[in-house]
């Protein structure tokens, strides 16, 4: 497996993840536990963790760690299944940046609004480092971090556009948000097409919600700028009508 398609394979994991083992440690001894995390648009893990867990404790005083997060597994074997652990350095991210990174978050666990306000939860992010994938049995590569983080120009770019991209699609294009989401892997059969809005962007895919329900549209391609993921909105615009011609 080259480094490009491993990049892109791994990336797509982290970008669908809603669930991970996070790997910490204190004083040598290793310690994993149950994480949600979300990527924030330029791919960094973003946990949002109660300072009165174990793994938050430890990571104040030792910031490595490792996060891995998996796909389904092909048939009964789970060693089937893809997954990439990533390592890095775990951070609090500052004041000036929380409120964005935070609805991102939140976007992507809506569920969590419940406790959201607690006193005692914070949000971390991790700084990528490097990362594993192991695309399936026998089928493994590693990564630099800067091998797996996209563009940061392009990171800027669809950041600095996304807004306008969302209000024009969920405005303008609601018949073809309803119809590329309805379509997305992982949709309950006969629920239906209406009701989805896209909710988010970045330069791998885009994500829609529909009440507490989510699904993510990968695109073939990271998109450079608005005018890349212009194109493969069209695109999967496209190929949602000639589906539903067949």
């Amino acid at each position: 497996m080259d480094k490009v398609e491993a990049a892109r394979q791994a990336r797509r994991l982290l970008r669908n993840a809603r669930q991970g083992v996070l790997a910490t440690q204190r004083d040598g001894q290793p310690y994993a536990a149950l994480v949600t995390p979300a990527m924030a648009p330029d791919l960094s893990p973003l946990l949002w963790l109660s300072r009165l867990s174990e793994h938050a404790r430890q990571l104040a005083i030792e910031p490595r760690c490792a996060l891995m997060v998996q796909g389904a597994a092909e048939g009964e074997n789970p060693q089937t299944a893809p997954r990439v652990t990533v390592t890095g350095l775990a951070e609090p991210v500052p004041d000036g940046e929380i409120v964005a990174l935070k609805a991102h978050w939140l976007a992507h666990h809506p569920y969590a609004e419940a406790y959201a306000g607690f006193g005692d939860f914070s949000l971390w992010r991790i700084v990528l480092q490097a990362a594993q994938l192991v695309g399936g049995f026998a089928a493994a590569a590693r990564l630099k971090g800067s091998e797996l983080r996209p563009d940061p120009d392009a990171v800027a770019a669809v950041a600095a556009a996304a807004p306008q991209i969302v209000e024009h699609m969920n405005a303008d294009h609601p018949d073809a948000v309803e119809n590329i989401a309805a379509r997305l892997p992982g949709q309950m059969p006969g629920a239906g097409a209406e009701g989805w809005r896209m909710l988010a962007v970045d330069v791998d895919g885009c994500l829609f919600s529909r009440g507490p329900e989510r699904c993510r549209l990968d695109f073939g391609a990271p998109a450079a700028d608005a005018s890349g993921v212009r194109q493969a909105l069209v695109e999967a615009a496209r190929a949602t009508r000639a589906a539903g011609e067949d």
